[in-house]
């Protein structure tokens, strides 16, 4: 049997799962209840604190065949297969120059596989060339009816302006230290693994909201 490590095996699958963001959370579950979705989105905050995660959770629900309470079933073909071909997740840290992003432009014109929208995550999109967030804004201005942008980024200030007028943002707080030390309790008990109280705590204080 191949490891499988911590952060994979107990990364939330539904929002009810997401620690700590409890405002994004309800907003993002309510968008799915009543339809009303954007095309662009950016999730911004510092390092650890679940942007990435929320990103794909609200990828699979958007796409979901029977939302649960605005969460993903689960259950259906589409969050089976983790959303396929439809949610597509790009590294702005490796994919950052202007002819990734036309490329990209090309790509967004094929409709979704199986879901309603095509969705791509871009991690770290602060680190896009001026020239790659030029063609980018080209396709946010004017994006096809089946696309959906969500942009994660730790530096905000990096990010054009011409970019941030055109996404719905949301601002990911750092993690309160109860609530990592829940979650850490929770995962021990999960692992049968005995941990002391103090040890918990210790943890909880030097994850710095992360």
């Amino acid at each position: 049997m191949s490891y499988l490590a911590l952060y994979r095996k107990f990364r939330p699958q539904t929002f009810d799962e997401i620690v700590g963001q409890d405002f994004v959370v309800t907003t993002l579950k309510n968008q799915i209840k009543s339809g009303n979705i954007s095309h662009a989105y950016l999730f911004t905050g510092t390092r650890g604190t679940g942007k990435t995660t929320a990103a794909k959770v609200f990828s699979r629900a958007i796409n979901c065949l029977n939302p649960v309470d605005g969460n993903p079933c689960m259950k259906c073909r589409s969050c089976l297969d983790n959303g396929g071909m439809d949610i597509v997740e790009l590294d702005a840290a490796s994919n950052n120059g202007v002819d990734e992003i036309r490329d990209l432009r090309e790509r967004v014109k094929y409709p979704p596989v199986n879901g309603r929208y095509k969705i791509y995550i871009i991690d770290e999109v602060h680190m896009l060339s001026m020239q790659a967030f030029n063609a980018l804004l080209k396709i946010i201005e004017e994006p096809p009816a089946h696309l959906l942008f969500i942009l994660a980024t730790t530096e905000l200030h990096k990010v054009p302006a011409t970019i941030l007028s055109r996404c719905q943002r949301f601002s990911f707080r750092r993690l309160m230290q109860e609530d990592i030390a829940s979650r850490i309790n929770y995962v021990a008990y999960q692992e049968h693994i005995e941990i002391e109280p103090d040890a918990v705590q210790l943890l909880a204080r030097l994850a710095d909201g992360a």
